[in-house]
């Protein structure tokens, strides 16, 4: 069974009370943020809110992963469903499988060395127009993986299943918070994407 990168933009970070409940159902395998308990944590929100009540949002969370499962729509559905179970009032905004990586992480991925990738991105020897970084966290620069696949002349299958799987994903996250009543069951996304993926990707 494959292992597929993703990470999940959450309403909000978790509490530290609530990291238990997720590593008891992850074993670990999710990193969150998180946030210090304040000394007036309000209630658990209802389940469903509005896109001006999202928007208002004071900070979102996110939640990261290497996750097995029998398809990529598989595998984001299983920690949705942990990540929020784990959490109340918490809920997945957005998914994103197209990770960024670190010099380290490209690396790794494209069988060079940490120098060969440095003199990839400065241009140092030879070719140039490495893409440029798409954010920098904590002092390290981040490059967007399938950009730099791309550069490398890399085809990764787990790339071209992503496109499509985030788009119905997100669109299926976003109707369930618009009008949650028509909004298909986790299993029943996953089991129409089983059947698609195959000839869209």
């Amino acid at each position: 069974m494959p292992s597929y990168d993703f990470a999940l933009i959450l309403s909000r970070p978790l509490y530290e009370d609530e990291l238990d409940p997720l590593f008891d159902r992850t074993y670990g395998a999710v990193t969150v943020s998180i946030m210090s308990e304040p000394t007036d944590r309000p209630p658990a929100p209802a389940r469903h809110h509005s896109n001006d009540e999202l928007r208002s949002a004071d900070r979102l969370g996110n939640a990261s992963c290497t996750w097995p499962g029998a398809t990529l729509a598989a595998a984001i559905m299983e920690v949705v469903g942990h990540v929020e179970e784990s959490a109340p009032g918490l809920h997945v905004l957005r998914v994103e499988a197209d990770p960024l990586l670190t010099i380290r992480d490209i690396a790794e991925r494209v069988g060079r060395s940490l120098d060969s990738v440095r003199h990839a991105i400065t241009g140092a020897r030879g070719a140039t127009g490495f893409p440029s970084s798409e954010m920098s966290t904590a002092g390290h620069r981040l490059w967007r993986w399938s950009k730099v696949a791309a550069w490398y002349g890399l085809d990764d299958p787990q790339l071209i299943e992503a496109k499509p799987t985030v788009q119905a994903i997100n669109g299926w996250l976003a109707l369930r918070d618009v009008v949650p009543d028509i909004a298909p069951a986790p299993e029943e996304v996953t089991s129409a994407l089983s059947l698609v993926i195959p000839h869209v990707a």
